[in-house]
């Protein structure tokens, strides 16, 4: 219809005259932490693998034997026939590690989101939402029953005035364009015995607390929901909703993400479950992350645009989106590939690299990066 394609083509132009046009590149993997384009090999800064897993032979290995052992797909949604033992053993060993009655299993972390609000929530309700929150929390919200406020970044104070009683409190536990982390216990306290609190700790768990357990055991607090994401530490991909059984049951009814889709492969929780456990045991990942935050901050901390924050997330800060692409490409063609996120991902003015580091790093690569950037930064 004549109607549609005008409508894409006014978008699209609009996107384009603003400078905020994306675009896919296909990469391929190189090693553990390069990556080609257009035959050429960079050194990755773009990417969530907080933990370096996502190329870990250890950890492909117990995938292989999952295939072995139960096949390529699970071939039904996990109420028909597509929930195996291998989903049973990944529930438990979630549900031991954080301490919840229950893990419900999602195909991706935007779908656990989606589910959670669209599922717990009816027209009386009142949700209230950090404003950087996920895109995916931010459109639940708006497309649920429930009425949404928005309190200020990280202000508990704003957050309080809000506040009533049966409300339901949800913010990240790492911001993922920021890297910061959100003041957890001061939210768990003003929201005790008025509400319920749901934390997605996508970019958390794995890095922070005791044994990888993420931002709310860093933080000394237990949330009434924990949404824990595995494409980023967890090296894979999927999501698990941790609650109480009570709340784990009524997902099992009512999550429409859950109940009717295709459920993970077994072969792939089987992976899972081994990278839980090697985010419980090999500490050595996260102290080797604090080791290259270390290095990062004295390469770069007398430099406009630098920020502080205690996540592998490094965002530096460039306010217009012509300038992040211009520093952005002036790094690729030094071999160095670092995306410029742009509004509307972030606000107008916050236009920045988002600079990731991972335990497949080491000293000398955060080096090279370091001077490649102040040069950068003083080309433009």
């Amino acid at each position: 219809m004549p109607v549609f394609n005008e409508r894409i083509q006014a978008a699209l132009y609009e996107r384009k005259i603003q400078g905020l046009t994306r675009t896919l590149h296909c990469m391929q993997p190189s090693g553990a932490t390069d990556i080609i384009y257009n035959g050429e090999t960079y050194l990755n800064f773009s990417s969530n693998d907080y933990l370096g897993l996502a190329t870990d032979r250890e950890l492909t290995q117990a995938w292989q034997k999952g295939l072995d052992q139960y096949g390529n797909g699970s071939g039904a949604s996990p109420l028909v026939t597509g929930f195996s033992s291998a989903h049973q053993k990944l529930e438990e060993t979630l549900c031991n590690w954080l301490g919840f009655g229950r893990a419900v299993l999602f195909g991706s972390g935007f779908s656990a989101n989606q589910a959670l609000l669209f599922s717990l929530l009816n027209k009386h309700d009142l949700l209230l939402q950090d404003r950087l929150n996920h895109a995916s929390l931010i459109e639940a919200g708006n497309l649920s029953p429930a009425r949404m406020k928005r309190f200020k970044h990280n202000d508990v104070g704003h957050l309080e005035t809000l506040l009533i009683e049966n409300a339901l409190v949800v913010t990240e536990g790492v911001f993922s364009m920021d890297g910061d982390l959100s003041p957890l216990k001061q939210i768990k306290a003003v929201t005790h015995n008025k509400g319920w609190l749901a934390v997605d700790d996508a970019h958390g768990i794995g890095v922070l607390g005791e044994d990888g357990k993420g931002s709310c055991a860093f933080a000394g607090i237990k949330p009434e929901m924990l949404i824990v994401t595995f494409g980023k530490a967890f090296g894979l991909s999927g999501a698990a909703i941790l609650c109480s059984e009570s709340m784990g049951d009524y997902l099992t009814q009512f999550a429409k993400h859950h109940v009717y889709s295709t459920a993970l492969p077994p072969s792939q929780a089987v992976a899972l479950t081994k990278a839980a456990q090697m985010i419980q045991t090999q500490h050595w990942r996260r102290e080797h992350l604090v080791e290259l935050s270390q290095c990062y901050y004295e390469q770069l901390s007398e430099v406009d645009g630098f920020t502080k924050t205690q996540t592998p997330i490094k965002p530096f800060m460039l306010a217009t989106s012509q300038r992040a692409l211009d520093v952005s490409n002036m790094l690729r063609q030094q071999g160095f590939w670092t995306t410029a996120i742009r509004p509307p991902t972030v606000p107008q003015g916050g236009a920045r690299l988002r600079i990731t580091l991972t335990a497949n790093h080491d000293k000398h690569n955060i080096i090279k990066l370091a001077n490649a950037l102040k040069q950068a930064v003083k080309g433009i």
